[in-house]
């Protein structure tokens, strides 16, 4: 284990340093610098090795967290990056961008701020990268089967890496330019630079698996055909369809959804030429929603010059330490400043959106009013109505669910917008599986990547009829212990 009383010795958590805030602004550049090694390997000692480790039921991916952190103790940077390998394709995404819910069930966490398990990953996952440990491993026989993974965020790229890796010809059909699906486009630079799924790209090619951009099934080719094409078909398409506010004004210019500005801007970033881009600049901007979402159209906003920005929750403002009802080891929900909430703007909850209003055909302000909750529901407060400058709204408020376009051609529709399936990934269509979003519902990164490896398991032993892939999760969402 880490040192045996290193939790005793190191009782604070000491996390990596972000650039200041006044630089950070002025590009698309990401916020966090590279952690001081000593500071990294002093985090990891205070890692217990529990008996009964509860990180693993808070990683869906199952990371051998108590392993690694040993293992970047004891300062063998190689070996920790193979432990962490072993489980997750992808630990330089999950170290940037997951909330860490096995940080919520670390041990420690009863009575000691938890481990800094999601920052001693990334340092393992920069460890990668920089000293070029990223090598290729191409199957050493082809199975002769062939698979279609529609899809290319972290759910599809887990399961193409997974089957190509099994000896399975697999081909990534993306109807973006880019590959990285949510990764590429609804995720700022600022999380995450778009030179490490580059990386990741390139490597999977170099094991064999062939992608196909600016391919639209459904569309430039239909299911049906892709389905004869291929011996199985794995659905990662995600739950890109954003949930809309029907108020009055809500057809004025000027409302946007979150997605439509964020994909914008990073196609800016990306080089792209952008048409009749929206811009945040010297707006002011209002972002309703609370979540992950929404805090990157606040940092988006802030880097592109906006007047001010205001964050609009309809619920009650979470609590500062875990709740009573969400006792460890449970993930909870608690009041969480982000990256770009330090960068500036005001935050503010118990705010219902009443009506768009507006002036010339767009909008110019938006009318409010405190949430009140009664018999469980939430509803405006009469008389409580205000009004809030805005040229600019950004709808932030989740996701319902995948496009009904796939559901229709293979009648794998639940009825709540997720697409059905087994607890083995497999839909009604025989040969056709989904994983990642698509199938539970808008989630966590670490979850795509998790069903990524386990629909490859399953779609293996589909088609082969046994299978050695680790399956680390299945689709009722109960880790499995493998």
């Amino acid at each position: 284990m880490a040192d045996p009383r290193g939790f005793l010795k190191t009782t604070e958590r000491e996390l990596p340093p972000k650039r200041p805030v006044a630089v950070r602004i002025l590009d698309s550049k990401e916020i966090g610098e590279k952690g001081d090694s000593a500071v990294i390997r002093r985090q990891a000692s205070r890692c217990m090795d529990c008996g009964v480790p509860f990180c693993h039921t808070g990683c869906p991916l199952g990371n051998l967290i108590p392993e690694f952190n040993d293992l970047t103790w004891r300062e063998q940077p190689r070996l920790a990056a193979e432990s962490l390998l072993s489980t997750n394709n992808f630990p330089e995404f999950t170290g940037r961008l997951c909330p860490a819910p096995c940080e919520s069930s670390c041990v420690l966490g009863i009575n000691q701020p938890a481990v800094t398990i999601k920052s001693i990953e990334q340092s393992i996952a920069d460890d990668i990268f920089e000293n070029d440990w990223l090598e290729p491993h191409p199957p050493s026989r082809l199975t002769g089967q062939t698979v279609a993974v529609v899809g290319s965020g972290p759910a599809g790229l887990a399961a193409a890496q997974q089957l190509t890796r099994a000896g399975h010809t697999v081909a990534v059909y993306e109807r973006d330019d880019r590959i990285g699906g949510l990764l590429r486009y609804g995720i700022p630079d600022f999380k995450l630079e778009k030179h490490r799924i580059d990386t990741r790209v390139e490597q999977l090619r170099a094991e064999g698996t062939r992608f196909r951009t600016g391919v639209e099934v459904g569309v430039d080719l239909s299911w049906s055909d892709l389905r004869d094409r291929f011996d199985a078909v794995v659905i990662a398409t995600g739950a890109p369809v954003p949930r809309d506010l029907a108020i009055p004004g809500r057809d004025l210019g000027g409302v946007h959804f979150a997605m439509d500005f964020l994909v914008q801007h990073n196609r800016a970033v990306a080089g792209d030429d952008v048409l009749e881009r929206l811009s945040a600049e010297e707006k002011h901007v209002i972002v309703l929603g609370g979540g992950d979402t929404g805090s990157d159209c606040i940092g988006t906003a802030h880097r592109q010059g906006a007047a001010s920005v205001t964050n609009l929750a309809i619920g009650v403002r979470p609590p500062e330490a875990r709740p009573a009802h969400q006792p460890w080891p449970v993930h909870p929900t608690i009041f969480e400043v982000q990256s770009s909430h330090e960068e500036g703007g005001s935050r503010e909850y118990l705010v219902s959106t009443v009506e768009f209003v507006g002036e010339q055909g767009r909008v110019r302000a938006l009318r409010v009013a405190d949430t009140e909750i009664v018999d469980g529901e939430r509803r405006p407060k009469p008389g409580t109505e205000r009004e809030i400058p805005a040229d600019l709204v950004l709808l932030a408020m989740g996701f319902t669910g995948a496009e009904p376009e796939a559901a229709a051609a293979l009648g794998t529709d639940t009825g709540h917008g997720s697409l059905s399936r087994d607890a083995s990934y497999a839909t009604a269509s025989d040969g056709v599986f989904v994983a990642g979003d698509a199938g539970r519902g808008a989630s966590l990164i670490v979850w795509a990547i998790a069903e990524g490896r386990a629909v490859a398991a399953s779609v293996d032993r589909y088609l082969t009829g046994s299978t050695i892939l680790p399956s680390p999760v299945n689709a009722d969402a109960r880790p499995l212990i493998v």
